[in-house]
């Protein structure tokens, strides 16, 4: 593997970029704008955040390991600073929602399965 003078001109920190900034804002948009939407997808795009989330855990470590080998600063102030800190609250943003989202798809169906339980023990 051939190294850098920077992490910002590897392809890995655009990945980072696409996967912390554009995908979540679509899924969010999606929710958002979404004026009836099916159980299923609610629970992917939950699951699809929570990946989101892994992938960009690995991404600011692999960003991290090539910052530290690289000949510029500026990616050190960014990656291997107490800056690199902020970085992963977004991971934890976009996995905390990811688990809501699953959570909420799961509960609502544990409901509805509970009422058509009792309502086929009240029928007998």
């Amino acid at each position: 593997m051939h190294i850098s003078h920077t992490v910002f001109t590897e392809a890995e920190f655009w990945v980072l970029i696409a996967f912390s900034v554009l995908l979540p804002f679509l899924i969010y948009w999606r929710l958002l704008t979404t004026r009836a939407i099916a159980q299923t997808t609610i629970l992917l795009l939950g699951l699809a955040l929570v990946a989101i989330a892994g992938a960009d855990v690995y991404l600011l470590q692999r960003m991290a390991a090539l910052a530290r080998r690289s000949a510029s600063l500026a990616d050190d102030a960014v990656f291997l600073s107490e800056l690199s800190l902020a970085l992963y609250l977004l991971p934890a943003l976009f996995g905390g929602i990811g688990i809501n989202l699953v959570s909420h798809v799961l509960l609502k169906h544990l409901a509805a399965a509970e009422k058509r339980f009792e309502n086929a023990r009240s029928d007998a």
